[in-house]
């Protein structure tokens, strides 16, 4: 043996976490490119050339377009919805009603509704697409409803109370179906702050 007696350790990467951090990065520069080009123009090539993975590794784990976007929208779905949770459970007693819909607007006009968004559209004309996606959307209609009630404090017994909810979601996604086209932030503010106050006194009366 020539040299001193130092042994040189390799890191060997487990298989398992390599996948990890490479699915990661190809959803990551899915989620990119759907905001920056929307769903026509992204392409799996665009994909795998951004997120710096061979084509082959791509197609293994995503064979098709529409199986890549879905999953990335999912993704990112479910990492901002645990922020939300997390959010949710820190918010102030005092004023609380407002927060809620402050979260809830940042929500409806941040990148992962920006994401979805471009797949309701192609999912209209797009019958494979579609039976992914309508699925996915349900889900993630539940759970953020349930955080809502959960953050309100609603009681959904009371008759009314959960088409209030319902409402308060539209409402919030509708303003930010509106901040695609143009910064909307001063009019939702305005349009949120009215509505905590009706929301207030309603729920008030029903208790």
């Amino acid at each position: 043996m020539v040299g001193d007696d130092r042994a040189v350790a390799t890191v060997r990467v487990p298989q398992e976490e390599r996948t990890r951090v490479m699915r990661a990065r190809l959803l990551d520069a899915t989620v990119e490119l759907l905001i920056e080009r929307g769903f026509a123009g992204t392409s799996t090539t665009l994909v795998s050339e951004r997120a710096g993975v061979s084509r082959g590794a791509q197609l293994h784990h995503f064979p098709t377009k529409n199986d890549l976007v879905v999953a990335a929208v999912e993704h990112l779905t479910a990492v901002r919805g645990a922020e939300l949770e997390q959010a949710f459970a820190a918010l102030p007693r005092r004023g609380r009603t407002r927060a809620v819909l402050r979260m809830l607007g940042d929500h409806f006009s941040s990148p992962v509704f920006t994401a979805a968004l471009e797949l309701w559209v192609a999912a209209r004309t797009d019958p494979s697409l579609l039976a992914a996606v309508a699925p996915l959307e349900q889900r993630i209609g539940r759970e953020t409803h349930r955080l809502t009630v959960e953050a309100l404090g609603v009681d959904e017994s009371v008759p009314g109370n959960r088409e209030l909810v319902q409402a308060t979601l539209d409402l919030v996604r509708g303003l930010g179906l509106a901040d695609t086209i143009s910064d909307d932030r001063r009019r939702r503010n305005r349009i949120l702050d009215e509505w905590a106050r009706t929301l207030d006194a309603r729920f008030q009366e029903a208790r």
